[in-house]
């Protein structure tokens, strides 16, 4: 296989990876023919799940410009993934110019891509850490030159929490999370769940198992689950509900019915 000019050294292009699948699934070209083929072996169980991720990205554009409605300038986005059009500081940005965006991601992929998108925007950057590990993001030189964790922060956690297994404690890492920001700040997360899918939890199964074979578990939570994930929080209306069910700029009964899949919320810390 052919490197692409675009691909970093350093990245092995024979080994699928969910956020270039991700990218493939949003109609993106930062991907390779291996994770091409892996998405296209999930979609043989679960068509849909593009339009799972387009609701997902749809509802954090929603979720960002309330927070910045809410007088938020500040964004925290970890795990977040190739940049695509629509990202966090285009909306972010576009709402309010003085807004603040620092990116997370531990793919390389994603990092040189987003080192390459933002490129001369002062009030954006990316940095290469693991949400498994909260306090080498909170103690990075790149978030406080960009982040003042004294003054209210949205912290995004979209679509990532479902790829930490619970042997590796996601709960305590978010916690970790929450405890640095100030009051005030919100929480924005989505993640994935067998309700809501349009099909037998058997047929999604085989889906989850194609990131099982590609070493990147998929974690199908509960809602309650999920939930818990918002301890300290206060819920904003509607709670925690399927993405397009989010204060939806258009009526969720045109969406796609796989868009209901998994959940969305947005949570205030008091």
């Amino acid at each position: 296989m052919e490197r692409p000019a675009w691909a970093p050294r350093s990245i092995d292009i024979t080994v699928p990876s969910v956020a270039r699948m991700y990218d493939y699934y949003l109609g993106g070209s930062h991907n390779f023919e291996v994770d091409r083929q892996a998405a296209r072996r999930a979609m043989e169980f679960m068509p849909g799940l593009p339009k799972v991720m387009q609701a997902n990205r749809a509802f954090m554009r929603r979720a960002v410009r309330y927070a910045v409605g809410e007088g938020i300038t500040q964004f925290l986005d970890i795990g977040s993934g190739i940049p695509t059009f629509g990202n966090v500081h285009e909306v972010a940005q576009e709402a309010d110019p003085r807004a603040r965006v620092m990116y997370v991601d531990h793919d390389p992929v994603a990092v040189a891509h987003s080192q390459a998108v933002l490129e001369g925007n002062d009030n954006a950057d990316i940095l290469a850490a693991d949400l498994r590990k909260p306090r080498e993001i909170l103690e990075s030189s790149e978030v406080h030159r960009l982040i003042d964790l004294n003054r209210p922060v949205a912290l995004l956690l979209v679509a990532i929490l479902h790829f930490v297994e619970d042997a590796d404690d996601p709960y305590s890492a978010v916690a970790e999370l929450r405890e640095a920001l100030a009051p005030g700040s919100m929480l924005v997360l989505t993640h994935a769940s067998y309700e809501g899918i349009p099909l037998p939890p058997e047929r999604a199964g085989g889906a989850v198992d194609v990131y099982k074979a590609i070493r990147n578990p998929l974690i199908m939570r509960s809602r309650e689950e999920i939930a818990r994930f918002f301890e300290g929080y206060d819920m904003v209306e509607p709670g925690l509900v399927p993405p397009p069910r989010w204060r939806p700029d258009s009526p969720p009964e045109d969406e796609d019915p796989f868009a209901f899949s998994g959940f969305a919320g947005v949570g205030r810390k008091a």
